[in-house]
């Protein structure tokens, strides 16, 4: 069986202080891909660079307190990709993949475009630059999950409020819990979005058809508030 979770942290250092890093060493996970570190190496303790049991691999944004993503894994990859090879993204810190064998897991952060025209002029740039990159997965007879912050509603099941959301876009997730009725992964922190579950789904894992479809469970964690989002962990019949 192999457990992954994603979690995107809204600051390593924060959600270290509220738990998670304790909350993670129960969770006997296999990989973990965390996005939005908004931290540099030399921000990072020991603890959030190798919690006990797992090996850590980070791809910073050179922006301070900005951006940002990482991958534990409890294996020790076969190799490490950090980037697309773009430099204006990969400045930003937004990709990181772990091969292990045949697979591969990758943690992503994709742009928000919801702060305003230019951001989402950038968004949709990256996602066009993007595209190569998962042709090339999809095309390479590798397995891959890809993790991570989306910043993109699939349905309208995933959106509290659909209508005038900027991040409506599609894209098909590998396991999708429709009977889960708002399990929702990110909560605005103005108002009282999350005391009335006024959220959003934008953090999915996605996967290949064959890992995908042995996909047996999936659940977001909402009992302890690390961050505006909620890690989301999916267990898959696969050998690890």
């Amino acid at each position: 069986m192999l457990k992954v979770i994603t979690a995107n942290l809204n600051g390593i250092r924060s959600a270290t202080n509220k738990g998670f890093l304790d909350w993670l060493q129960q969770q006997n996970a296999d990989v973990v891909c965390l996005q939005e570190l908004k931290a540099q190496t030399t921000d990072m303790s020991v603890e959030m660079l190798n919690p006990p049991g797992y090996f850590g691999y980070f791809h910073y944004a050179e922006k301070k307190g900005y951006s940002g993503v990482g991958i534990y894994s409890r294996r020790q990859p076969d190799q490490i990709i950090e980037g697309l090879g773009i430099p204006d993204i990969d400045a930003e810190g937004r990709y990181i993949e772990a091969m292990f064998g045949n697979l591969s897991v990758v943690s992503l952060y994709l742009p928000s475009g919801s702060s305003g025209e230019e951001r989402q002029a950038a968004k949709f740039s990256f996602m066009a630059r993007f595209l190569p990159r998962l042709e090339a997965l999809a095309n390479s007879g590798r397995e891959f999950i890809l993790c991570g912050d989306w910043n993109i509603a699939h349905k309208e099941i995933d959106l509290k409020n659909w209508k005038g959301n900027r991040k409506n876009s599609g894209f098909l997730p590998g396991l999708y819990p429709e009977h889960e009725g708002e399990a929702y992964t990110w909560w605005s922190n103005r108002g009282q979005a999350w005391a009335k579950n006024v959220g959003w789904r934008i953090d999915y894992q996605v996967a290949t058809s064959a890992i995908a479809a042995e996909a047996k469970r999936a659940s977001v964690f909402k009992d302890l508030r690390f961050s505006d989002h909620a890690p989301l962990t999916v267990d898959y019949d696969w050998p690890f």
